[in-house]
């Protein structure tokens, strides 16, 4: 008998391996027989391509690596992606509801838009003044490699050690572009190389990357002082050996890159630049619109906002036969409304902003159902890039929830933050903008991985925007001065459809769209040269804004309008961010479909 049962069950056991292992190679070499299978299965074949992606997740594998940014690794990555949307495409999509059918039509898109970008591979730029690998490095180690043990600080030693090679690719591809007529303006040039000489000139103790290591590592008490001092020795020599000369390479390169450019700002200047920027607009905005419908619509929406701004300055006793822009660039320089001009006032905003997003943060339990576990933080822009940066960025918080979201504001120009524009720029960087939309992305549960880091310009800026209307509409805009500083923020917004179009589908050059924006806006020039700039090198992302905010306020409308009584804004905007960022004509089918259900 005993016999008997342990031949049953062996044979059941040689069944449950069998299937099993039937199972493993069907995820791992065919169409998975699940499709959240396939889902997780595609990210993780991505995360092997590109480890820096582990880290982004809070975990350390592969924590001694950067990703491979060859063109053979590119040219893998390409094949993987073909071959994922030919995978998706056997699937029933008909047979799909709820989650998984979000998931899919998701996928399908963001694979449609990368594949169509794949044709526009060699236009645009890999390195600006605003961003690239020479500067994304540092952001990564530092807001992102944990230094926890011993093993950690020699990870990320370690990790250095791979940037010769990681810019040499980058290089490749500046090249290739080069090659097909995608060169920066030299105006553009001229601020790569002045921001990576402000990297690369100071002495190696204060590099960004040495202060970084050496403040991470003096928090482990662990270590005595002669291991602390050997990693820092072996960190000094990695500098010097392999991260100093990878930047000296990159700077020679563009330095004679800078006797090839011209001055010509826009897309259109390319081989391929007018169906390369129609592109960029379907991608960033997800819609159809072209460039001259937005443009109309940025003049539009500018004469509106206009007149609200001057309605209200009638009110407080201004001038209003001065235009806009002349009154705001008058209030910007009011001694009234700007902090001293030294550390005190530079860090007496930092408390002003924390103050502001607690303030608020407090209140949103009536407004959202959804609330993010994560709290955000308010940190200066590391001065290395502060010139050329925007006046206020986020980064989100680590999955683990370990890094808080982290919201950045620029102190280069005492001018270009006065305490009218402070509260708006709170509200779009952290509560109950960014902070809250990618938090609560983040934090998303059940549901396939590559959910929680897939971004849409279009909802993500859109949202952000929407928000800092949200916010007047709560009651927290109350003194008529901040609210002329979200008009001035919803201002610029209309202003940049205004002027990426016009830079890149009108050929304005970067003088007559600077002029523009600061005759328009009244916004510091600091901070009018930086966006023109930013908008010369980033075709198309300074649409979405206003896309995003007109989408989700036309929704919301509709919904109020069809269900009356029944509606309730909590649910809306649960609605609105419970599936991460998505696609607006999505976010129009999620919100039809709540107005189905409710109003049913």
């Amino acid at each position: 008998m005993k016999s008997k049962i342990w031949k049953y069950s062996k044979r059941t056991l040689l069944l449950a391996l069998v299937l099993v292992t039937i199972f493993v190679v069907n995820l791992i070499w065919f169409k998975p027989f699940f499709i959240n299978h396939f889902y997780d299965r595609i990210f993780v074949e991505f995360a092997f391509q590109n480890p820096q992606l582990f880290t982004q997740m809070g975990q350390k594998f592969y924590y001694d690596e950067l990703d491979d940014n060859s063109p053979e690794a590119e040219d893998i990555n390409n094949k993987l992606l073909l071959g994922t949307y030919d995978l998706l495409k056997k699937y029933d999509r008909q047979s799909l509801s709820g989650q998984k059918l979000i998931s899919y039509d998701i996928l399908d898109q963001f694979l449609q838009d990368t594949i169509e970008g794949n044709k526009y591979d060699d236009y645009g730029y890999s390195q600006t003044q605003r961003g690239g690998m020479y500067q994304g490095i540092i952001s990564f180690m530092s807001d992102l490699h944990r230094i926890d043990d011993e093993d950690d600080a020699l990870d990320y030693v370690t990790r250095l050690t791979h940037i010769g090679r990681v810019f040499d690719n980058t290089l490749i591809k500046v090249s290739k572009q080069r090659d097909n007529g995608a060169i920066p303006p030299d105006f553009i040039i001229i601020k790569i190389l002045e921001n990576l000489h402000n990297i690369r000139d100071p002495e190696l103790k204060d590099n960004e990357l040495v202060k970084d290591f050496n403040e991470k590592l003096s928090k482990l008490t662990e270590l005595d002082e002669n291991k602390k001092n050997s990693l820092k020795s072996f960190m000094n020599v990695t500098m010097e050996k392999h991260v100093q000369p990878a930047y000296d390479r990159m700077i020679t390169y563009y330095e004679e890159l800078l006797t090839q450019a011209d001055s010509k700002a826009g897309v259109w200047k390319f081989a391929k630049g007018k169906e390369y920027y129609q592109y960029r607009i379907k991608s960033v905005t997800t819609t159809d619109y072209t460039a001259e419908y937005l443009h109309t619509l940025g003049l539009q929406e500018v004469d509106r906002i206009e007149l609200q701004i001057k309605n209200i300055l009638d009110e407080q006793g201004y001038d209003t036969n001065k235009t806009v822009g002349e009154l705001l660039n008058e209030m910007s320089k009011n001694p009234q409304f700007l902090y001293s001009d030294d550390d005190e006032g530079r860090e007496q905003i930092l408390k002003d902003y924390q103050v502001i997003i607690d303030e608020i943060d407090k209140e949103m339990d009536n407004t959202f159902g959804i609330l993010p576990k994560g709290k955000v933080v308010v940190k200066r822009t590391p001065e290395y890039r502060e010139k050329t940066a925007a006046g206020g960025s986020y980064s989100r918080p680590s999955k683990d929830g370990k890094k808080p979201g982290i919201f950045y504001a620029n102190l280069y120009d005492i001018t270009a933050t006065p305490k009218f524009g402070m509260r708006t720029l709170a509200f779009h960087e952290a509560v109950p903008g960014h902070h809250f939309q990618l938090a609560i992305q983040n934090e998303l549960q059940g549901l396939p991985m590559f959910r929680g880091f897939m971004s849409t310009t279009g909802f993500t800026e859109g949202w952000a925007l929407y928000a800092e209307r949200l916010a007047y509409e709560l009651g927290f805009q109350n003194d008529p001065f901040s609210d002329i500083g979200r008009l001035q923020a919803e201002l610029l917004r209309g202003v940049r459809l205004v002027v990426d179009t016009g830079i890149h589908h009108k050929k304005w050059t970067r003088e007559q769209a600077i002029k523009y924006m600061f005759e328009t806006t009244g916004l510091a020039m600091s901070d009018v040269e930086s966006e023109i700039e930013r908008y010369i090198v980033w075709p198309g992302q300074a649409l979405a804004y206003k896309v995003g905010m007109i989408k989700i306020l036309e929704l919301r409308e509709k919904a109020k309008t069809e269900l009356g009584d029944k509606f309730n804004i909590r649910t809306f905007h649960d609605v609105v961010l419970r599936n991460g960022a998505i696609p607006l004509n999505m976010l129009e089918q999620q919100v039809n479909a709540y107005i189905n259900d409710i109003g049913s």
